[in-house]
């Protein structure tokens, strides 16, 4: 894994919050909660920056627990193909439950990794990449 740059037991402060831009993205992602029998748990991001990840579950969690999160950035996101990334990330902030039971986790990537499609996504761009040449033919 990649570290993100800086001190790893950096908090920021609520001036540098700030300084990375958020952008809001609502993407699915894929949750597992470090040393919990948990699982992996499904859900949907409110919005990432180069240093952290917004998103719901159906339960609170800890400030400072450790959290692994998978998602994929589509295309028009990274202007070229999807890419999936996983993120070790430390809760800092747990809003109050919304409607529909939703807590808002606000976390620090602290580490990322890209990882590798799998054989199925190989096989769907590969087909998507065909219909595209044979269409303009």
């Amino acid at each position: 894994m990649l570290p993100v740059r800086g001190k790893e037991n950096d908090t920021p402060s609520g001036q540098d919050r700030r300084l990375m831009r958020r952008f809001d993205m609502r993407l699915p992602a894929v949750v597992t909660i470090a040393n919990s029998d948990l699982g992996e748990i499904n859900t949907e991001t409110q919005n990432v920056s180069a240093r952290g990840v917004f998103f719901y579950l159906d339960r609170t969690l800890p400030e400072g627990s450790r959290v692994d999160v998978t998602m994929t950035f589509p295309p028009h996101v990274t202007l070229t193909d999807s890419v999936r990334v996983r993120f070790t990330a430390r809760v800092l902030r747990v809003e109050s439950p919304l409607p529909a039971s939703r807590v808002g986790i606000a976390a620090l990537i602290e580490e990322y990794e890209f990882l590798r499609n799998t054989p199925e996504d190989f096989l769907k761009n590969l087909a998507e990449e065909w219909k595209k040449s044979n269409s303009t033919q």
